[in-house]
């Protein structure tokens, strides 16, 4: 037998033996509940042929078969829970193979070489990574259809814009050749017992609505609790089965595109750091304002390119970029890459599930103005509202008009300080953040489940907007809450763009590796950061001055807020 062959086998065998552990967990759960109920039967049997006779006898009889009624019945709640419960799904948008007749010949054609089942459907996520996920289920249907039912083959949408199609092929090998474990009956029914406890105990977890729910609420914790115990003496065996899937999976892919997956690898990493930088410091800011960016995976593209100009990062790259892109798989990349753009703006800051005058889509070419500058005037706005509860005064020879000015005075002589407009400020911001939640419609708490509904990406505006229903999706946040310090250095650097603009001829601008940016005679000025820094911390407005007169703010002149 071949190395590679000894290697899989290795690896499929430790998942059956997991698998089997598994069950064995299963199978002594079902022995202890019908224990007491078998213990009865035998006393009853023995008492009927005159073995155990007595008051004693009789009282012990009556009272295991009560305990065993009990058990028994605590015992099919559990199983009941396990079997109806909805374990989570992520989130994703689904590819009907109408949508990507190339991407899933792509992966059929893989499977067939790999020797494994094709997966069942394609869906994509918002994120750097690519994985097969069971959605089969008791509640599902039949379970000989449940069995024979292949995962879903689950792609990250950043790949498909910054791979090119032989690269995605061979980062794709190793997680298609798991399908060969999924069949197997032992792995399956132990995945099956384990999202069934997952979903009970999330279900125990859900606050009870309604009179019916809440009248079954200590039930239903005290089932979620067994649940809980079950999946944590199941905790280390599912580990070590998913392992030996992993290493058996990687073991057969290797005799497929083996040379070509080391150098896709390091375009998975690429793709990591600019999704990472894209999500963080350009949709971010967008989100926060109302926006959602539309084609982030194509701005995945310009973020790379962007780095790889800067950095050298990748060599031979105008060449790469000749090569036929993954996302030509699709049928309409355009609809594909607004669902996904969706989706991240709902799972990384909670957006909402439709557009609407507060949450609408924006193109690269409207960001500047759209995002850009509607976030510094709605910020230096906020910074004079605050300035104004202080009751700093505004500049008395303008009539009261907003200006730099004020700003920068009011930091320098360091009276109510910049402690005291730090407070002020993240108040303000908490106020309202807390006021737009409260626009939201109220709905029940979604579960990860959302993201399985069925839709295609290929489908019109509306039906992209309706994937996953109205219901909030688990957050994942991008950043850790903003401390006062970091919100007032952004108003107050804000406020000295919004004074550029309007008073030197600059414009706002979008960096695809650091978001909003100032444009000053068409170059990026990025040193803005320091000046703004030694005021508010040291009140030092020197470093800050001399910055203005490099670029012709004017102070004194009126600014015009959001």
């Amino acid at each position: 037998m071949s190395g590679t062959g000894t290697g899989e086998e290795l690896g499929a065998r430790a998942a059956r033996v997991r698998a089997r552990a598994l069950l064995r967990i299963r199978g002594r759960a079902t022995a202890v509940a019908v224990l007491p109920a078998a213990l009865a039967v035998v006393l009853f049997a023995a008492g009927a042929q005159g073995f155990a006779d007595g008051s004693g006898w009789a009282a012990a009889r009556w009272a295991v078969a009560g305990c065993a009624i009990v058990v028994l019945l605590i015992a099919a709640a559990v199983a009941t829970a396990v079997v109806r419960a909805k374990p989570a799904v992520s989130p994703t948008v689904p590819l009907g193979e109408t949508a990507a007749p190339d991407l899933y010949r792509l992966v059929h054609d893989l499977a067939d070489r790999l020797g494994v089942p094709a997966p069942s459907a394609i869906a994509l996520t918002p994120d750097c990574d690519s994985w097969l996920e069971d959605r089969s289920h008791p509640s599902a249907g039949g379970s000989a259809r449940r069995a024979q039912a292949a995962p879903v083959l689950v792609i990250g949408s950043p790949f498909l814009w910054w791979m090119r199609v032989a690269e995605l092929r061979a980062v794709l090998a190793p997680v298609v050749a798991g399908t060969s474990s999924s069949a197997h009956p032992d792995i399956a029914a132990a995945r099956r017992f384990v999202r069934g406890l997952d979903g009970a105990v999330a279900d125990a977890s859900v606050p009870a609505r309604g009179p019916v729910r809440r009248a079954l609420r200590l039930p239903r914790a005290f089932v979620g609790r067994i649940a809980r115990i079950l999946l944590r003496s199941c905790r280390g065996h599912a580990t070590e089965m998913e392992r030996g899937v992993a290493a058996a999976a990687s073991t057969r892919a290797q005799a497929v595109d083996y040379g070509l997956r080391i150098v896709a690898q390091e375009q998975v990493g690429l793709a990591y750091a600019g999704w990472d930088r894209l999500l963080t410091r350009v949709a971010l800011p967008a989100w926060r304002m109302g926006r959602w960016p539309s084609q982030l995976d194509a701005g995945v593209v310009s973020a790379l390119t962007e780095l790889s100009r800067r950095d050298r990062l990748a060599e031979g790259y105008a060449s790469r970029l000749g090569e036929r892109p993954a996302c030509d798989l699709l049928e309409e990349p355009g609809a594909a890459d607004e669902a996904a753009s969706l989706l991240a703006a709902r799972l990384f800051h909670g957006g909402p599930a439709e557009t609407g005058p507060d949450w609408a889509p924006v193109d690269w070419q409207q960001y500047p103005d759209e995002v850009v500058d509607r976030k510094w005037r709605s910020e230096a706005a906020r910074l004079h509202r605050v300035l104004d509860a202080m009751g700093v005064p505004p500049a008395a020879a303008l009539g009261g008009v907003p200006t730099l000015a004020r700003v920068v005075e009011h930091l320098e002589t360091g009276e109510h300080g910049g402690e005291e407009l730090a407070a002020g400020i993240s108040a303000a911001v908490a106020r309202e953040e807390a006021e737009a939640q409260e626009r939201v419609p109220d709905a029940a708490p979604g579960s990860a489940q959302a993201g399985g509904s069925a839709g295609s990406a290929s489908g019109s505006g509306d039906d992209v907007l309706a994937l996953w229903g109205p219901d909030p999706l688990p957050l994942f946040p991008l950043q850790p809450p903003r401390t006062g310090t970091d919100l007032l250095a952004d108003h107050v650097a804000a406020m000295v763009c919004c004074a550029a603009v309007d008073t030197a001829g600059a414009a706002p601008g979008l960096d695809w590796l650091d978001g909003p940016t100032l444009l000053v005679d068409g170059e990026r000025r990025a040193d803005l950061g320091s000046p703004v820094l030694s005021l508010i911390e040291d009140g030092d407005a020197g470093p800050l001055r001399t910055w203005l007169a490099s670029v012709g703010v004017r102070t004194d002149k009126p600014v015009r807020l959001g």
